[in-house]
């Protein structure tokens, strides 16, 4: 192929990236993102207000009733039928339609956790089914992770509007969480996405500087204890395509680590 029609190759391929998403015009008044999807006003209303109820409600009895629960699980079978008992998560009364727990090698060596099923996994009961699940999916084959996963939440219903999951929300759904941790006892965790990372983590640092260094995921209890690394949620890349390659190099960097010796 000639240089000239490798340049109105490139010059096409941007124009169509552009195109995509949503540029109608080469110049305006002021510059505007339009790679940043705002959700519309009343999918913002909906999830101040639920968030706002969940932030007041009482969660101590709840977690110590998820914490008995998680406790008398002995495998992640039995933990998923305690998840889908347990009705002090106050998600389950904003309107999911069930528990979403995981999907995955049992005994995988990578636990991947993101943030809270979406509608498409609130109607499937999986996690990550969804359009984002799809590109997360094949980055995991491409980086040659596929079928050495065990992929879940930090909570186990659908927050109203896909809205971040709350702290007290994870809060609940923590000893379900951790007792997942302590049952498959992997070799590396992945972590996606900002809520996901500073929950596991217990830390308040944002996802821009989390992304892409190890950390470690330890239980109070137990002496469980495995290496996590933050990255972008696959959603973010879906708006964000320019993201990809971090991602990409995070996922390298988790499967050399699992080639290393035990």
């Amino acid at each position: 192929m000639s240089p000239a029609a490798l340049d109105n190759a490139a010059t096409e391929s941007l124009l169509a990236f552009w195109r995509d998403a949503g540029v109608e015009a080469c110049f305006e008044d002021a510059p505007v993102d339009r790679t940043h999807v705002a959700p519309p006003p009343a999918v913002k209303a909906v999830a101040k207000a639920t968030a706002s109820v969940v932030a007041q409600a009482p969660a101590g009895d709840a977690i110590a009733e998820a914490r008995r629960l998680a406790a008398g699980a002995d495998s992640l079978e039995a933990l998923g039928e305690a998840i889908a008992a347990f009705e002090g998560c106050p998600l389950r009364g904003l309107g999911a339609r069930q528990a979403v727990f995981c999907r995955g090698d049992p005994r995988a060596p990578v636990m991947v956790v993101g943030e809270g099923p979406g509608a498409e996994e609130d109607a499937r009961g999986q996690p990550f089914v969804g359009k984002a699940g799809q590109l997360l999916d094949r980055m995991l084959r491409e980086a040659g992770l596929e079928g050495r996963v065990f992929i879940t939440n930090t909570v186990f219903w659908r927050p109203p509007g896909n809205r971040t999951p709350t702290p007290a929300e994870q809060a609940v759904c923590a000893p379900f969480l951790e007792r997942a941790f302590a049952l498959l006892k992997p070799r590396a965790v992945l972590l996606l996405g900002g809520a996901a990372s500073k929950s596991v983590l217990g830390t308040d640092e944002g996802i821009m500087k989390l992304r892409g260094q190890w950390k470690e995921w330890r239980l109070a209890e137990g002496a469980v204890a495995a290496p996590a690394l933050p990255t972008l949620h696959p959603a973010f890349l879906l708006r964000t395509p320019m993201a990809k390659k971090a991602v990409w190099g995070d996922l390298l960097s988790l499967a050399a680590r699992l080639d290393e010796p035990a």
